[in-house]
């Protein structure tokens, strides 16, 4: 049995992301609470380890520096500015806000890139222009087709530094296959659809990313400061429009 399996892969334009999970045998240990103060129930469970192999065949790719672990075929690689049209402090603010570096590696050729293994997920999706644009959570980017640009989205309202997200977030535009990090599996995250008249609203802190096109307003979920201190729930996200957001329920689950 190989080391590692293939358990999802997107392809567009040239550019082909494949997501391993690695087949290990190493076990953690868990605590939970066993309802008794002070005491805890200790289960072993594998560990989760994944792995991003990006193919391209004549096609050109970002990913966030330092992803890398190797690279075969025959490819060219350089570094390049996101929004090059600013200043050097405008990006380097921009990325400090966000958590998303100022720079990205770019491969472009025929060959094969492998990621360095992390115990977080990838998500592969595609976008097929400036309609499916979305904002992603803080350091959430990992890679995408050279096509689709990583620019800083700034919320309007100060209120989004406490949000769980903060002021910046990052914003991916264009067309092509891209990866993002997230929390927990695909299969755990929650896709809500947004639809005219309606409002839907989420906590910062379990929210993967949502279309660009979609209104935003974040602050406290009920007016008045002693209402918002009572009701628990701090700074929240209240989407209005048309698009989708993506949710991660299980996130904070120990």
């Amino acid at each position: 049995m190989a080391f590692r399996q293939c358990i999802q892969e997107e392809s567009r334009g040239g550019v082909t992301m494949r997501v391993h999970r690695y087949v290990e045998k190493k076990m953690v240990a868990r605590g939970l609470p066993t309802g008794v103060e002070g005491q805890l129930h200790y289960i072993a469970e594998p560990t989760e380890v994944h792995q991003l192999e990006i193919e391209l065949n004549n096609g050109s790719v970002l990913i966030q520096p330092g992803a890398l672990q190797y690279s075969y075929g025959s490819l060219s690689i350089d570094v390049v500015q996101h929004e090059a049209n600013k200043g050097f402090f405008a990006r380097a603010a921009a990325a400090a806000a966000t958590g998303e570096s100022a720079h990205a590696t770019r491969y472009s050729g025929t060959g094969t890139i492998w990621c360095e293994p992390v115990r977080r997920h990838f998500i592969l999706a595609t976008m097929d222009g400036p309609q499916d644009a979305l904002l992603l959570d803080d350091k959430a980017f990992y890679a995408c087709a050279a096509e689709i640009s990583l620019s800083t989205h700034m919320h309007a309202s100060i209120q989004g530094l406490f949000s769980g997200n903060g002021l910046a977030q990052p914003k991916i535009t264009g067309a092509g296959v891209f990866a993002v990090e997230s929390p927990v599996p695909v299969y755990e995250i929650d896709e809500v659809a947004v639809k005219h008249g309606q409002e839907v609203v989420v906590d910062g802190d379990f929210m993967l990313m949502y279309s660009a096109s979609l209104d935003v307003n974040i602050g406290p979920l009920v007016s008045g400061l002693r209402s918002a201190l009572r009701s628990g729930e701090g700074f929240v996200y209240k989407l209005r429009g048309q698009g989708s957001v993506w949710v991660t329920p299980s996130a904070r689950i120990a």
